[in-house]
């Protein structure tokens, strides 16, 4: 029995993304390393103004290539804690976030370009999306590595 173009062109492309996916798992880091300390500013849809300090650390294991995962932590004066994950892909960055205190219902999504200040120092600016916070909310946010 002779084997289908379709079927052969299956198998080709399942060894190749095999392949792919293998590489990409056990690349070493080749990235920008974005741990540290920033200091942010922003501006929340219901709370306006705020400060806060974020930090990023690299989770090592899980970073490959250009492409790193992070544990995240937000500290808001007066506020609370926020802790999260955020994984980075070159110059874009995704963070989820959680308040400590789950009654708040303070959690969601942003997405962020990292990019460097005029003085050199790593910087990222941030959009995110609460969808339970308050009926829904949105916020920007600005933070500059220390």
């Amino acid at each position: 029995m002779r084997a289908r173009p379709a079927a052969l062109l299956a198998a080709l492309f399942i060894a190749i993304a095999s392949t792919a996916v293998a590489q990409t798992t056990s690349a070493p880091f080749t990235g920008r390393d974005l741990s540290g300390t920033y200091a942010c500013t922003g501006v929340d849809g219901h709370e306006g103004a705020y400060t806060s300090t974020v930090t990023l650390e690299m989770d090592r294991a899980q970073s490959h290539g250009k492409r790193a995962g992070y544990h995240f932590r937000m500290e808001v004066p007066n506020y609370g804690t926020y802790r999260g994950v955020a994984t980075a892909d070159g110059d874009a960055l995704a963070i989820t976030f959680a308040h400590e205190d789950p009654a708040t219902q303070d959690y969601g999504t942003g997405i962020a370009k990292v990019s460097r200040t005029k003085d050199g120092k790593v910087r990222f600016d941030k959009f995110y999306y609460e969808d339970a916070y308050k009926g829904g909310n949105t916020g920007t946010e600005s933070c500059v590595r220390n």
